[in-house]
């Protein structure tokens, strides 16, 4: 483990909510973006499956209102 990431995680827990979501943010971004085709092909249909399954009337959707009160 580098040193730096030992100081990040040592004080982690003095940052704020929205410095946690940065450094998150910034981890994240910093990584390896190189794309997978098989994957983005695999999320593409999936995407599309539940598209049809929507417009078909398989599955109801919810609004965010419902899935808000359902975790509160």
């Amino acid at each position: 483990m580098s040193d730096a990431l030992k100081v990040m995680l040592e004080n982690i827990e003095q940052l704020s909510t929205k410095e946690k979501a940065l450094a998150a943010h910034c981890l994240l971004t910093a990584m390896d973006t190189r794309i997978d085709s098989d994957v983005e092909s695999e999320w593409v249909k999936l995407a599309e499956s539940r598209s049809a399954e929507l417009e078909s009337g398989a599955v109801k959707s919810i609004s965010w209102e419902e899935i808000e009160k359902d975790l509160n």
